[in-house]
């Protein structure tokens, strides 16, 4: 048995576990440019990520000229079909992602997936990184069913109860994922290396790290 606080940790995945921000910006600037607009740079879309795909293309549209729900469904389709043909071109774990997951799972604690990206996707990603099986669960973006990724609760409850119960915490870097950590009663840490749509003190977490070395003692303080 581990003494440490925490039986489960839950992890978003872009941005957070993940730098997707390459990939995902060529898929977006797929979309855009096959719409005539211009494309944009990583640095301006990192902002328009976690809220999922959608989200993301519907701020892409919007900051280059608006669009309607019908061309939203058309390009969406687009950019989703270049990203999963695409999906781990420019796709990286963040520096120290990988000793801290192994640090955790070395003193027994569940690791667990909660993005608000499609589970499908979610699921190639790791599976080409070759992730998948540090994971009792990965819940995306469309597991709960419409309108129940973060910021419900829902999936964060969902991850608690995959994960066979106990002690959880959840890490992330948008206001989604602190918002549904807190819903779901668990204490909450935020990435400041992530893509932050807001400035990283304003999330609300109850402890902030600046790399993945400072993970461990941050769940310590918790406690």
């Amino acid at each position: 048995m581990t003494s440490f606080p925490f039986a489960i940790v839950g992890f978003d995945l872009d941005g957070t576990l993940l730098d997707t921000s390459g990939d995902l910006a060529a898929a977006l600037n797929h979309a855009l440019a096959s719409a005539g607009r211009p494309t944009l740079p990583v640095e301006r879309v990192k902002p328009m990520i976690g809220g999922g795909a959608r989200h993301m293309l519907a701020q892409g549209m919007a900051v280059t000229g608006g669009c309607t729900e019908v061309e939203l469904d058309l390009l969406q389709r687009r950019l989703l079909d270049h990203y999963e043909a695409n999906i781990a071109v420019l796709t990286r774990p963040f520096p120290q992602a990988l000793e801290a997951l192994d640090r955790l799972a070395a003193m027994n604690v569940t690791l667990a997936i909660v993005t608000n990206k499609l589970e499908a996707l979610a699921r190639q990603i790791l599976a080409e990184l070759d992730l998948t099986d540090r994971f009792a669960t990965i819940i995306g973006g469309d597991t709960m069913g419409p309108g129940n990724g973060k910021p419900s609760r829902l999936p964060i409850d969902a991850m608690v109860e995959r994960c066979g119960g106990g002690r959880a915490a959840f890490v992330g870097d948008s206001i989604y994922d602190i918002r549904a950590a807190h819903a779901a009663g668990l204490p909450a840490i935020a990435c400041s290396f992530g893509f932050l749509m807001q400035p990283v003190e304003e999330l609300g977490a109850e402890q902030v790290i600046d790399a993945f070395d400072a993970l461990i003692p941050a769940l310590e303080r918790l406690a």
